[in-house]
């Protein structure tokens, strides 16, 4: 019998297979949601930080759900109507990031940063 560890909700291989979802998909669905999201370096920096080793096994359980639920095309409110579609992407990140941010180092926000650069060029 596995061994559930305290908050532990998915199983490794769900979370495995999340994380290669928001890896393949993540810059796509950012260059379509970047002109709605309000707090890019934030988000980008939260995509560095879900995946860093380092990083804390429950924050890279938040961050990864959050990213994957972004990066999924059809929720709550699907992502292609125009004008709403991203807006509970945008809440959902905006709590997962609230949740964990301090986890989210200067590092995490340089990559971001540099990322941001070199996709507006």
């Amino acid at each position: 019998m596995t061994k559930v560890l305290y908050g532990e909700i998915l199983g490794a291989e769900e979370e495995i297979r999340r994380e290669r979802r928001v890896k393949s998909k993540f810059w796509a669905t950012f260059r379509k949601a970047a002109s709605v999201i309000p707090f890019a370096e934030d988000l980008v920096a939260a995509y560095y930080c879900a995946l860093a080793p380092a990083t804390p096994t429950r924050v890279r359980a938040v961050l990864i759900g959050a990213l994957a639920y972004f990066v999924l095309p059809l929720d709550a409110i699907p992502d292609f109507i125009a004008g709403i579609g991203f807006t509970d992407d945008i809440t959902v990140l905006i709590a997962a990031i609230a949740t964990v941010g301090a986890h989210i180092t200067p590092a995490h926000r340089a990559a971001a940063r540099r990322a941001l650069d070199q996709t507006q060029r």
